[in-house]
């Protein structure tokens, strides 16, 4: 943990359309007040988040990654929410191997009239990424290329 007063994080949201991203707007139209450091991408689905993404988000300058989907039984394609429930547990693991903190990586839940939850979501992480700080994954002495192969589930071949 550090201290960083300066250190304004940047989180990419992947927001689901039919939910989350609704109280995204019900949250900044009725004027809640949350931080500016949510960039938020909208997807159609929780479960239609692909990891890769994530990957592509931390690698190129994100603090960190929230997805916010349908409450689990709520999901306008039925099982999308339990698909990004695994999907995300499966991530989790391989970013804890390449030493990525688990607060920066999020799934929660926010239907359509929850702006104020959003909100507070938005908070929390802020807090959590600026308590963390940045995330300096090239600093970390990564390499992005080996690791995202290893993500992918594809073999390396090191040496010529």
């Amino acid at each position: 943990m550090s201290d960083n007063g300066d250190f304004k994080p940047v989180i990419v949201g992947f927001l689901c359309n039919w939910c989350s991203y609704r109280a995204a707007d019900l949250a900044g139209t009725s004027r809640m007040g949350y931080p500016s450091t949510l960039r938020d991408i909208r997807i159609m689905c929780s479960g239609r988040m692909d990891p890769a993404w994530v990957l592509h988000a931390l690698r190129n300058g994100a603090d960190g990654v929230l997805v916010v989907g349908c409450h689990p039984g709520e999901c306008h394609y039925v099982e999308g929410n339990y698909k990004a429930i695994r999907r995300m547990n499966l991530l989790k693991r391989t970013l804890r191997q390449l030493g990525i903190e688990d607060e920066r990586v999020q799934l929660h839940w926010a239907s359509a009239s929850e702006g104020v939850q959003f909100a507070e979501i938005v908070q929390n992480m802020t807090a959590q990424i600026k308590a963390l700080g940045p995330l300096n994954w090239k600093q970390r002495n990564v390499d992005d290329s080996v690791n995202l192969a290893v993500a992918a589930g594809e073999h390396v071949h090191e040496g010529a």
